[in-house]
C-alpha cells in the first residue's frame, strides 16, 4: 500500500476543513453543484473514452494506492541469480526456474531464451511488449489528466449558472448573497476536486509507469544477457547501470546479501 497517497489526500482534505472551520462545514455542502461538477466531469470522460475503459477506472484509482513494483536492486539480484546458475548448469537449468517467477514479462522473457529463441526476436518481442505497458499507462493518466482539466471548468459552468439565476431575481435582495455563496462553492468543487485528486493521481500513475517500464527495460537487458551467456558479474554491471550513480553502491551491496 502506498502510505503517501494516504498521507496526502487525507492531509489536504483535513487542512482545508480546519481552514474552513469543522462547524462551518455544513455551509459549503450544495448537492446541485456536486452534480454539475461531479456529473458534468464524469459525463464528459464517458463521452471522451470508451466505455469498458471508463468502467475500468476503479482499477486505474487502485494502482495509486495498492501498486507494489520490485526495485532495481531486488530485479538485479535476480537476474544475476539466474546468470550464476545458468553458468554453472547450462541456460536450459532455468526451465524449471521460470515457473517460480511471479513476473508474467520476466517468465516469458526467460521462457524464449531457453527455447533458444534468437536474441533479435526476443528483443522485438519483448520491447513491444514494453510498448504496450507504456500505452495502457498513458491511457489511465491521461483520463486523470482530463478530469483535472474539466472539473474546474464544470466548477466554472456553475458559477455562471448560478450568477445567471442571481441577476435574474435581483428584485430580492436578501437573496443575493446567498446565491452568490451558491454559485461559487461549484468554483471551490472544481478546484478541490482538480488539484486534490485528480491532478496528484495522475502524476502518481506517471511515476508509477516510469518505474515499472524501468523495472522492465532492466529485465530485457537481463534478459538478452543471460541468453549471450555473459559473465554473473558483466551482467550485475550492465543492469546497475540503469540506476542512478547515488544509488549503485547500495544496490550493489544488497545484491551480495
Amino acid at each position: 500500500m502506498d502510505i503517501a497517497t494516504i498521507i496526502g489526500l487525507v492531509g489536504a482534505y483535513f487542512l482545508i476543513a480546519s481552514g474552513i472551520g469543522f462547524d462551518k462545514i455544513a455551509a459549503f455542502i450544495d448537492i446541485p453543484s456536486m452534480q454539475i461538477v461531479v456529473g458534468g466531469t464524469v459525463a464528459v470522460i464517458f463521452t471522451a473514452h470508451p466505455l469498458n475503459k471508463v468502467l475500468g477506472v476503479v482499477g486505474i484509482v487502485k494502482n495509486a494506492f495498492l501498486t507494489k513494483t520490485l526495485t532495481p536492486s531486488e530485479t538485479i539480484k535476480q537476474l544475476v541469480g539466474f546468470a550464476e546458475q545458468a553458468r554453472r548448469e547450462g541456460i536450459l537449468a532455468l526451465e524449471a526456474r521460470a515457473q517460480e517467477i511471479d513476473d508474467i514479462f520476466l517468465k516469458k522473457g526467460i521462457q524464449l531464451a531457453v527455447d533458444g529463441t534468437e536474441p533479435d526476436l526476443i528483443k522485438d518481442i519483448l520491447s513491444t511488449e514494453i510498448m504496450f505497458i507504456e500505452e495502457r499507462h498513458k491511457f489511465g493518466v491521461g483520463m486523470f489528466e482530463l478530469a483535472g482539466t474539466l472539473s474546474p471548468a464544470f466548477g466554472m459552468i456553475g458559477t455562471l449558472i448560478g450568477l445567471i439565476l442571481m441577476l435574474g431575481n435581483m428584485s430580492d435582495v436578501e437573496s443575493i448573497g446567498p446565491n452568490m455563496a451558491v454559485a461559487l462553492i461549484t468554483t471551490m468543487y472544481g478546484s478541490i476536486i482538480a488539484n486534490t485528486f485528480c491532478i496528484p493521481i495522475a502524476a502518481k500513475l506517471s511515476n508509477y509507469s516510469k518505474a515499472e517500464v524501468l523495472i522492465k527495460e532492466l529485465m530485457l537487458e537481463g534478459i538478452m544477457a543471460l541468453q549471450s551467456g555473459d559473465n554473473p558479474r558483466i551482467v550485475e554491471q550492465k543492469l546497475t547501470a540503469f540506476i542512478e550513480p547515488g544509488l549503485r553502491s547500495a544496490a550493489m551491496k544488497e545484491e551480495k546479501k
